[in-house]
């Protein structure tokens, strides 16, 4: 990302109006909601939704993503066992610590498949009856 322009970075790509930067953006929220609120028990602080406000640069959301990434380091490892279960349940389940980074990671390439198809044209899903169109070279 630290290549691309501002303007590359919240470029539209999809019809929910989530761009490059505005994933990393939801992101960010996403680790303080699981890792801050689910993981160690803190303030739910919602979700930040894929839209970047305007006053915040591409470097500081970066800058936020990582502090949002540190925080939630420190919360597995102050949880410490994988099977112990976060302080606040989801939907009523008290899911394992180890359970949360596999959500997040499911999460995060889901959204992140989005986008790269958008980009590259290319499906993340090959089928038996349809070979994968996979760019050249690859």
């Amino acid at each position: 990302m630290a290549s691309s322009t501002p303007r590359r970075l919240r470029r539209v790509l999809v019809g929910s109006g989530t761009s490059l930067l505005g994933l990393v953006h939801h992101l960010t929220g996403a680790e303080r909601v699981w890792f801050g609120h689910h993981v160690a028990g803190g303030e739910d602080t919602g979700d930040l939704g894929m839209e970047v406000p305007g006053e915040l640069t591409a470097e500081a959301v970066l800058a936020g993503y990582r502090a949002a990434i540190a925080e939630s380091d420190a919360a597995i490892r102050v949880a410490g066992d994988p099977e112990r279960p976060i302080a606040v349940a989801v939907d009523g389940t008290f899911h394992t610590l180890r359970w949360v980074p596999a959500h997040m990671t499911s999460e995060t390439a889901r959204h992140a498949d989005i986008l790269r198809e958008q980009i590259d044209g290319v499906t993340g899903r090959c089928r038996p009856d349809t070979p994968c169109a996979w760019p050249a070279g690859q």
